[in-house]
């Protein structure tokens, strides 16, 4: 065979594989249009700073994406990683105790997303693989649900929280695709309901659909009365409440709406306020994009590599049990805080989680 012919094919055949991988991928896609409301200015209580910037890091030891980080009662931090910056097939629970060295508390072998513990001190947890699952003191993993009572899949069981009667609230991002970067991506542009929020009893054993179907359902926060349940709904950018006492009991409504950033983990203070982390700011060209179905799946259609990439802007805000917002940190540049996925409090500072980051940020609270 003629050498000049199979070194001028080459290129097309390169370009030929591309081709048929955009379109797959592009009729991969189901999109539904929306017009996001104009995204808020940075002004008034939005105002930009770079108060985050004082943030410093607890190394965690190689391994990647505190998507959601838990307390115990001695102070000792928990979360759930995955082995490398962009593979999420090997995962652990890791302990970082109070002089900052860093454990494996559990092999899980999978990424853990939602950790809360409950009054016996067991680790109830959000397991991409398995659904939601308890561990116990010495690491032992239990299997509490895989899946809803109509018998769809947990697939990308999120964030977890625990009422005073024991119940535990959780959010599932699908019901129809496995974790991935790119299914991220597509849950995002298709804008079609799935998952949901949900309850599970530990002394019947059961779940309860309360939101049957959500738009990248994500943190989950119960209220200090335990009268409400919040969801974030991170593809719309907004908050959604369930109510679970009182003349609203089983409806549900909007907490807070047009956000400034995608919101991702949610946690209550004592003082039943709100901290809403976020995984970064609005994307003018994804608003723009989304009121047009075809744009949306040759978006889809090109190779992830080369699509837009998460800008690295680090948001925390505290939200009033009202849903007023009281207070906004940013690290703009996202040096310190490249993204906030979680935010927990204690003893005056702010543990701040993220997917992709190989560090837990520890912010001191303004006096």
């Amino acid at each position: 065979m003629n050498k000049k012919k199979i070194i001028f094919s080459l290129p097309v055949v390169l370009l030929l594989l591309f081709l048929v991988n955009f379109i797959f991928q592009a009729c991969s896609l189901n999109p539904n249009a929306w017009k996001p409301a104009k995204v808020p200015d940075f002004e008034g209580k939005l105002a930009k700073n770079e108060i985050l910037q004082s943030t410093q890091w607890i190394d965690l030891d190689g391994w990647y994406g505190s998507e959601d980080i838990a307390v115990d009662k001695e102070g000792n931090l928990y979360c759930g990683v995955h082995r490398k910056k962009t593979d999420f097939s090997d995962g652990a629970i890791l302990k970082i105790d109070t002089t900052g060295k860093v454990a494996i508390f559990c092999k899980t072998n999978s990424w853990i997303t939602g950790l809360h513990f409950d009054k016996n001190e067991n680790l109830i947890a959000c397991d991409i693989e398995r659904g939601l699952i308890s561990v116990d003191k010495e690491g032992k993993i239990t299997v509490l649900a895989s899946k809803n009572e109509k018998g769809e899949p947990f697939l990308i069981p999120n964030d977890v929280d625990i009422a005073d009667d024991g119940i535990i609230y959780f959010s599932n991002t699908s019901s129809k695709t496995h974790f991935s970067p790119r299914n991220v991506r597509k849950i995002i542009l298709e804008m079609q309901p799935d998952g949901g929020l949900y309850s599970y009893n530990p002394k019947t054993k059961t779940v309860q659909t309360l939101i049957d179907g959500a738009f990248f359902g994500n943190g989950v926060a119960l209220s200090k009365d335990n009268d409400f349940v919040l969801m974030a709904d991170l593809a719309k950018y907004r908050i959604v409440r369930y109510w679970l006492k009182g003349e609203k009991q089983g409806t549900i409504d909007i907490f807070i709406d047009n956000l400034i950033g995608f919101p991702n983990g949610i946690a209550r203070r004592k003082d039943g306020s709100f901290w809403l982390g976020f995984t970064t700011k609005r994307n003018e060209l994804l608003d723009n994009l989304h009121p047009y179905t075809g744009k949306k799946k040759m978006l889809y259609g090109v190779p992830l590599w080369l699509q837009p990439k998460q800008e690295p802007f680090g948001i925390v805000m505290n939200i009033s049990e009202e849903g007023k917002i009281l207070s906004v940190f940013y690290d703009t540049t996202g040096e310190k805080v490249s993204e906030a996925s979680s935010v927990e409090e204690h003893n005056g500072y702010l543990y701040l989680g993220g997917d992709l980051v190989n560090h837990i940020g520890k912010f001191k609270l303004p006096k």
